[in-house]
């Protein structure tokens, strides 16, 4: 009951207040709008009553709780939001709509990039600036959507890296044998604001939305107790940054359809299809340069390359010469990294809460690369697991009378059973032997809860 009635009380907080513009311009009627000759613009210069309307705020409440995430500057977290947005909404309403709110500074956090010793940077607002930014998203994104291009992937609704990879796929099965693959160097730390904010003014006209952005950019970052200001880039972590990248590089895209070119992006990540090595050196040249001096941004030159597509990775693929697609030699590397971590045979736990710790990883990793063609290594990376969860009991029973006792209780043959038990290899190679097997079969797996990630084909 107690829960219903917060719910009741914030909806109500987040009505719109009579006597704000949005209610004043309905209070005249029809007939005045009539009068108006060009409504539509009336309404672009209205974003922020949108913004600020009571469905689209309820959603990105939604969104944000969905979302979790840690708490940014100001130590509040998502469960406390609601109970603060009751209370003072309606003073945070005004302020909006009179072009007046002020963000807070982004949380630097960095994270580990998957295959380097950089770190990437991210800038994590606080909720209510996540709830803000969300809110203008929801507004922002029906408008930019049209303007995107058919081959940007990343961020955007009903677009996935999946899709994209398949893109990649059929250019190659056509003869776009050749690749230049652009990485753009630290893309969201050097965007430049005015560029930026250049795109975004093409299609947005209310200046309290275009100066809250501009703001949002110019937040600053918490670092070690101090807010550095920042100048350019656009802070990874908040929900706006995915659509003004997207923005931002929609020139880009202009650019290669106006050339004609076959190409897929995928946020910072571009990669051209063409029939020739001379015609792809020519692309990463002329592509580099462009970039350079239209949006100020500067190609990555360790990351990028020419090469033919089986080369290089794509959002964790490559592709084999008869083009069908495989998981790229790098994703499998970390792969197998992130299940030596968690089968680590000195780690004292029970086979149970090790499979527990690893299937979350396995099901959400087959989720993504199970998008491959090649199944045999999906086979493989299943039977290689096992074996890790082999030796990893075979350590933990240690001794020669144990190792003996478990595999005769298990049903192995008592002479196999002693053989086995005596024998001076070491964990991993056990883990082969024939007794391991009868003693730990696939199915014991199975009943444990560890998922395959190979999923074999229904009839």
């Amino acid at each position: 009951m107690d829960d219903r009635r917060q719910k009741i009380q914030l909806e109500l907080a987040l009505v719109p207040e009579s006597t704000g513009e949005a209610s004043r311009l309905g209070s005249r009627g029809t007939e005045s709008f009539a009068a108006e000759h060009d409504t539509e613009s009336l309404a672009e210069e209205q974003l922020m009553e949108q913004v600020c309307e009571r469905e689209n705020l309820k959603r990105a409440l939604a969104r944000v709780k969905s979302n979790k995430g840690c708490p940014g500057v100001d130590g509040m977290s998502v469960t406390e939001l609601p109970g603060y947005l009751k209370v003072h909404w309606p003073q945070i309403r005004e302020r909006l709509l009179a072009g007046q709110y002020i963000p807070q500074p982004a949380l630097r956090v960095e994270i580990d990039k998957p295959g380097s010793t950089e770190k990437r940077k991210l800038g994590i607002p606080c909720v209510l600036d996540r709830f803000i930014e969300q809110a203008l998203l929801q507004v922002l994104e029906p408008i930019f959507e049209p303007t995107f291009s058919e081959s940007s992937y990343a961020f955007r609704p009903g677009r996935s890296a999946h899709q994209a990879v398949a893109l990649a796929q059929s250019y190659i099965a056509q003869g776009y044998v050749w690749v230049a693959d652009l990485d753009l160097e630290k893309f969201f730390d050097r965007v430049n604001h005015d560029i930026l904010m250049s795109r975004v003014a093409k299609h947005v006209s209310d200046k309290r939305v275009l100066g809250l952005i501009r703001r949002y950019l110019e937040a600053g970052v918490l670092v070690g107790g101090l807010v550095e200001a920042t100048e350019e880039g656009t802070p990874q972590g908040g929900p706006l940054s995915p659509l003004l990248s997207n923005i931002m590089l929609t020139d880009l895209d202009r650019e290669l359809e106006r050339r004609g070119h076959r190409f897929v992006r995928y946020a910072d990540d571009c990669n051209t299809y063409v029939k020739s090595e001379r015609a792809a050196q020519r692309v990463k040249v002329s592509i580099t340069r462009f970039l350079a001096t239209r949006l100020k941004l500067k190609v990555n030159e360790a990351k990028s390359a020419v090469a033919q597509p089986g080369q290089r990775k794509f959002l964790g693929f490559s592709f084999t010469r008869a083009a069908r697609r495989r998981i790229a030699p790098q994703a499998l590397l970390r792969f197998k990294q992130r299940i030596r971590e968690l089968t680590f045979r000195n780690q004292g736990r029970a086979l149970g809460e090790v499979i527990e710790r690893l299937a979350p990883y396995l099901r959400g990793w087959r989720g993504y690369f199970g998008f491959c063609e090649t199944p045999t290594v999906l086979l493989a990376l299943d039977q290689w697991i096992r074996r890790r969860l082999r030796s990893l009991v075979w350590k933990q029973w240690k001794r020669g009378r144990r190792r003996y006792a478990q595999l005769v209780a298990r049903g192995v043959d008592r002479a196999l059973a002693a053989k086995t038990a005596g024998c001076p290899h070491g964990p991993w190679r056990v883990a082969e032997s024939p007794a391991l097997h009868i003693a730990l079969p696939n199915a014991y797996f199975v009943t444990l809860g560890l998922p395959s990630l190979y999923a074999a084909p229904t009839a």
